[in-house]
């Protein structure tokens, strides 16, 4: 009996924990999708990071959401002792496990298919709102300029958009020096031919290659978290009258 309080009260403090978690990221959400710009002002680079690559808001909110309910369902199954409540989260975290499971054998095994995939979508993204559409634009100088990169695959991107059409020159990220690192302007394409510098999303899979064991070991945190989880709650479940 001693045990199943024990582990009641860490169940609702565990969940307290996640329930916060998501209220601050739905908060945040909000806040990006509300004032991007203020936003990237005071995390202009730390933002440099695979988020970047959607809607970082409505990413946020989802995330938020998501770990908002998670974290009232644990709570109130583990203190109301509601069966129902219990299973629910159990099936939620189980989908969520599985989808991340799901998500690093797609990394592993499809990572071209991937790039091939977000391209599509990122590229034509790219030529049509850059320059013209405030919160995509800065969001994307911020990565360019944190990653040291230019475009999503490379300068080519740039290739008729309306920024290159109207302007003449495509941003100046994409003509820096590789031998002292400044950027060389007028951005032309020959010159940004010329420079060869490398698209964000290849300087963010050396980014993560280069720190593996990290990425790994915090992936495997979080996986053992969300098995430990699952495992008491259903222990919780099991031991209800």
């Amino acid at each position: 009996m001693q045990c199943f309080s024990f582990i009641k009260t860490m169940m609702t403090l565990f969940n307290m924990i996640i329930f916060l978690c998501g209220a601050a990221l739905l908060a945040v959400g909000i806040w990006v999708s509300v004032d991007g710009p203020s936003f990237l002002k005071i995390f202009g680079p730390l933002s440099s990071s695979a988020m970047q690559f959607v809607n970082v808001g409505y990413f946020l909110i989802a995330a938020g959401a998501l770990l908002f309910a998670l974290g009232f369902l644990g709570c109130y199954g583990a203190q109301s002792e509601n069966k129902c409540a219990l299973m629910m989260f159990f099936f939620i975290l189980l989908l969520i496990f599985i989808a991340e499971i799901a998500a690093a054998v797609v990394a592993l095994v499809y990572t071209t298919m991937a790039e091939q995939f977000l391209a599509l979508l990122v590229v034509p993204t790219i030529k049509k709102d850059y320059g013209y559409q405030n919160d995509f634009t800065q969001v994307w100088n911020s990565t360019m300029e944190g990653l040291k990169c230019c475009g999503f695959n490379n300068y080519t991107d740039f290739e008729g958009s309306r920024y290159l059409e109207e302007n003449g020159v495509i941003p100046p990220f994409c003509c820096v020096n590789p031998l002292n690192s400044t950027e060389e302007e007028p951005c032309t394409l020959e010159r940004a031919h010329n420079m060869s510098v490398q698209g964000c999303f290849k300087q963010l899979l050396h980014g993560i290659r280069t720190n593996a064991i990290t990425v790994g070991g915090v992936a495997a945190g979080i996986g053992g978290l969300e098995l430990a989880a699952m495992i008491v709650s259903m222990y919780l479940y099991c031991n209800l009258k």
